[in-house]
């Protein structure tokens, strides 16, 4: 499915949307290049997930937890990882059985680790700088998505 987004605002009501589908488990692979909206579209999911903590991009962290939610939400930032091994000696397989969500940005780093993940690709639009294209694909359960 495709989604175009025309602001921060919308790109967040998205992630906020999407995750009302999500379920203990769920890995989330983002792809998309600096500033296309990947901490946004998170930060909406955070929001979805009645996350109230302070989103922000875990770049220099690799993970921000945040438990506060109907689903413990997992942000990975992998720009700084360069293969699926760093990923596995950092914990990954921990993530996954507490029972939350990893959203993982710059999930092709790592796309070996990621076993069947929900694919979210974000792109800028060139002629507009708010407006994203942003593509999910992770089955029948999100049909029905909306902004």
């Amino acid at each position: 499915m495709e989604f175009i987004t025309r602001s921060p605002q919308e790109t967040e009501r998205l992630g906020a949307a999407l995750a009302q589908h999500l379920l203990p488990g769920d890995v989330l692979a983002y792809t998309g290049d600096l500033g296309a909206g990947k901490t946004a579209f998170t930060r909406g999911l955070a929001a979805g997930l009645g996350i109230t903590d302070r989103v922000t991009s875990p770049t220099y962290t690799v993970v921000n937890e945040y438990l506060s939610g109907r689903l413990p939400l997992f942000h990975f930032d992998m720009y700084r990882l360069h293969s699926a091994d760093e990923l596995f000696d950092i914990g990954w397989e921990d993530y996954l059985t507490r029972g939350g969500v990893c959203a993982v940005e710059w999930s092709e780093n790592v796309e070996e680790a990621l076993e069947n993940p929900i694919r979210v690709e974000l792109r800028k639009v060139n002629d507009d700088p708010e407006q994203r294209v942003i593509s999910i694909e992770g089955g029948q359960r999100f049909a029905n998505l909306s902004i």
